[in-house]
C-alpha cells in the first residue's frame, strides 16, 4: 500500500464555507471542510477487508489559502507509512496550480462492527 495515491475534487458551495461551518464569518472554504476533503482522499487511496475500515486519528493541517465558493479544488493523499494498522498519509490541496493546504493524516483500521 505504500506509494497509494487518490485524489477528490470539489467545487465549493456555500455548504463548504466557513460561514456554514460556523468556524469563521466569510463565505471562503472551511478548514473544517478541508480536512473532511483531506480524510476524504486518504481513505480512498487504500483497501481494507470488508469487515475492516478506518478512522481517524491524527490530522495536521497548514491552510494556506482562501478558495471562494464556485473554485474548485482537488485533495490528493498518498500512503507514506504502515505501521501495524496505523497507516499514515501526505495529503495536499490545490486549486489549478495553487497549493490551498497541506499536511499529514493518521489512520487505523478497526474491526468494523466492534468500532460500531
Amino acid at each position: 500500500m505504500i506509494g497509494s495515491t487518490a485524489d477528490v475534487s470539489l467545487v465549493v458551495a456555500d455548504d463548504d464555507t466557513a460561514v456554514a461551518y460556523r468556524s469563521g464569518d466569510v463565505p471562503v472554504l472551511a478548514t473544517p471542510r478541508v480536512v473532511a476533503l483531506a480524510e476524504q482522499a486518504a481513505v480512498a487511496a487504500i483497501e481494507v477487508e470488508p469487515s475492516q475500515t478506518t478512522v481517524g486519528i491524527y490530522i495536521d493541517i497548514h491552510h494556506l489559502k482562501a478558495t471562494s465558493v464556485g473554485g474548485a479544488v482537488t485533495a490528493g493523499a498518498t500512503v507514506v507509512a504502515m505501521e501495524g494498522r496505523k497507516i499514515s498519509f501526505e495529503f495536499t490541496v490545490t486549486e489549478g496550480e495553487a497549493t490551498v493546504a497541506h499536511g499529514t493524516h493518521t489512520r487505523v483500521v478497526v474491526d468494523r462492527d466492534r468500532f460500531a
